[in-house]
């Protein structure tokens, strides 16, 4: 038996969330934001943010035993980021930067609007692989990385550090795990050869769980860019095909994934698989390879309460905390995609994750209690089979 379950690493921070009053909602941004104009808020919510606070701390109250393994600065945001985590228990992996400031977003999200972010990586663009706590990750089943690109080390020189660091975990015979997050294209990382990295690290990532649009910025940026163009102020996900959505978790998949997760936030999420009998070779795995080789799927998103909603900032790291607990646990496909759909519908209505997310035998009851259909886009377990909807 291994010490952890998982090692959750990379881009730690502390989210600023102004409390937008009343619930009107809004077309577009410009209603809300404008020049001159002075807007009351109510009060100022902080949360731990990033995937190493939203996922792990998730997969925490999911009854995983995690290794948090990030970087904060000695600034007072970090000091207050250190004390929550102390209090949960979960502090022993991260590092502290003498003198660093500790990273952090303002998340500007107004009722019915997208949200914004304005992210400040503060320290988190010295953590390199030399802050990777491989005696943790030996002693876990799964390692999971995430943002790269707000992680300076990890894009520079091609990915070098990001392919050192997923190669070594795989002699080490530990199922490898991969998030992201858009990367600003007036940022440094937003004009790195993103394909051609992942291209290199791929190969070596057995799980992948960016978002839909995140997938098609860094996969097929040409794509992306004619989306984009085409898209005005309506949602990107909106505006792509299930053609190009299969050809995409096709592609991730030829460059040897072996499960691919797509968030698509209020369309559900979808799921491609390879062939994934390498994973029940790897210590603490067991995945039916009949029900998980190739399949290929589509979970719609569970119904929200609009009443309840507090939060949308780390849906998609909640949604990926609860696909892979269910791995772990060894569900089959179907299971483990209800799990992250539910996951990612919960997290909304929460402030603080590790407070009020439901645990995991509370949302085993939400699923036998709220019907949903798995929509399968191809039956025939076979790389090149035809696809089609099966209801």
């Amino acid at each position: 038996m291994k010490k952890y379950d998982a090692t959750i690493a990379g881009y730690f921070c502390v989210d600023l969330i102004p409390g937008f009053k009343g619930s009107e909602t809004h077309a577009d941004i410009s209603e809300v934001l404008k020049p001159g104009k002075l807007i009351e808020i109510d009060g100022l919510n902080a949360t731990l943010g990033g995937v190493v606070a939203n996922t792990g701390m998730a997969m925490n109250k999911f009854s995983k035993n995690v290794f948090l393994n990030g970087i904060i600065g000695d600034d007072f945001i970090g000091k207050i980021a250190r004390e929550w985590l102390d209090k949960y228990q979960l502090s022993e992996g991260i590092n502290t930067l003498k003198g660093g400031n500790t990273a952090f977003g303002l998340v500007i999200a107004p009722p019915g609007v997208d949200r914004i972010f304005l992210e400040s990586p503060g320290c988190s663009k010295v953590f390199d692989i030399s802050h990777i706590n491989f005696e943790a990750v030996a002693q876990s089943r799964l390692f999971h990385f995430g943002y790269p690109p707000l992680l300076r080390h990890f894009y520079l020189n091609e990915g070098e550090e990001l392919l050192e660091m997923f190669s070594r975990i795989q002699d080490m015979n530990v199922v490898t795990s991969l998030d992201f997050s858009l990367p600003d294209p007036n940022s440094e990382s937003g004009n790195v050869d993103w394909p051609k990295i992942l291209q290199r690290v791929l190969p070596f990532t057995d799980i992948f769980v960016p978002s839909l649009e995140e997938a098609l910025q860094i996969m097929m940026p040409e794509e992306y860019a004619r989306i984009q163009m085409r898209s005005d102020f309506v949602d990107v996900i909106d505006q792509v095909p299930l053609s190009l959505i299969q050809e995409l978790g096709r592609r991730i998949i030829d460059n040897g994934v072996k499960i691919v997760l797509l968030k698509s936030g209020y369309k559900g999420a979808y799921l491609f698989a390879g062939d994934i009998s390498s994973l029940n070779k790897k210590h603490g795995f067991d995945l039916s390879e009949e029900r998980w080789n190739y399949a290929s799927l589509l979970c719609k998103a569970y119904p929200v309460d609009e009443s309840k909603i507090k939060n949308a900032s780390g849906a998609g790291d909640t949604s990926a905390a609860a696909f892979l607990s269910a791995i772990l646990d060894g569900e089959g496909p179907e299971s483990s995609l209800k799990y992250a759909a539910i996951a990612g519908r919960n997290n909304l209505y929460c402030f603080d994750i590790f407070k009020e997310i439901d645990d995991w035998t509370t949302m085993t009851e939400q699923i036998k209690s709220e019907s949903h259909d798995i929509v399968h886009l191809n039956q025939n377990q076979n790389k090149s089979a035809t696809y089609k909807i099966l209801l």
